[in-house]
């Protein structure tokens, strides 16, 4: 893939990753956080079904499973334990744990597919790391909310290894249609077991609930799984850190939430981090990483 269009579809990603987390929040106030994301990616799965629907589908059950898999981890786990850590921390704090997953895909990817990875990486993944501590203000209370957004930071690096071993198989397309509808499905049952669901209809939850649809769904997921298939899920992750500091400024401007003056020292680390992950050095992009055998 050309590098400019590359890099143009990461921010407009990691943009709209971060941006959803606020949106989100929001949405919170007129739904519960499992029944909000399950009618989220239940409609937006559905959505995107019928606009993919002369695409080739899943041919076996055994691909039926995995497409139903990755939606388990990828919509269900990530974005359930995102914004139900919502009760406990605030959203731009949640987007900076969950994003902590291109630290756990390297180390993931390390013992799981037998992928090496260069010391600069590493360091990469790490700088990245501390950037997300800075921009966290340096106040990494462990709590409920913590925990469960960790957790679905987790899931997220599961989800991210597992499209990259079974994508090439599936149209990205159909893979983010029927993966949302699984996960939607999960999120809505899960809803109905733990929760009093309810969504109170206003202007304001309609539109919330549309954006979160189309553009923090559809758009949102389709331009991942084509990035991820497209490249080392590695490389692609370590932008990841990028979505904290949108989610951050965007909880600012939406929310009210404060930015502090680390929230700039932390964007830094988080750059020099992502320089690194990505950078090719001179012996080219065969020493990005090393099939270990």
């Amino acid at each position: 893939m050309n590098k400019y269009k590359y890099i143009a579809l990461i921010l407009v990603t990691t943009f709209v990753m971060g941006v959803a987390f606020p949106v989100g929040k929001v949405g919170l106030d007129y739904s519960t956080p499992f029944f909000l994301m399950g009618i989220r990616f239940a409609l937006a799965g559905g959505i995107l079904a019928l606009i993919v629907r002369k695409k080739p589908r899943p041919s076996s059950l055994k691909m039926w499973g995995q497409a139903g898999l990755i939606g388990l981890l990828q919509s269900a786990g990530v974005m359930g334990c995102a914004y139900y850590s919502m009760h406990w921390i605030s959203s731009g704090e949640s987007s900076i744990i969950t994003c902590t997953n291109p630290l756990l895909v390297i180390v993931l990817g390390t013992f799981l597919t037998g992928v090496k990875y260069r010391g600069r990486q590493w360091l990469g993944v790490a700088l990245g790391f501390i950037g997300v501590v800075v921009t966290f203000g340096l106040q990494l209370n462990f709590q409920a909310g913590m925990l469960i957004g960790f957790l679905g930071a987790i899931f997220f690096a599961a989800s991210t290894l597992l499209i990259k071993q079974w994508g090439a198989s599936f149209d990205m397309m159909v893979l983010a249609a029927y993966q949302m509808l699984a996960g939607g499905i999960v999120l809505l049952l899960l809803g109905a077991v733990t929760e009093h669901p309810h969504f109170t209809f206003t202007s304001k939850s309609v539109v919330v609930l549309l954006w979160l649809v189309i553009m923090g769904s559809i758009v949102q997921f389709s331009l991942w799984f084509y990035l991820l298939r497209s490249g080392d899920p590695a490389k692609t992750s370590a932008f990841l850190f990028l979505v904290p500091v949108f989610g951050l400024l965007s909880s600012w401007l939406l929310l009210g939430e404060k930015v502090a003056w680390y929230v700039g020292l932390g964007g830094a680390f988080i750059c020099v981090g992502i320089f690194l992950v990505n950078w090719e050095g001179k012996a080219g992009s065969g020493e990005r990483l090393v099939r270990a055998r």
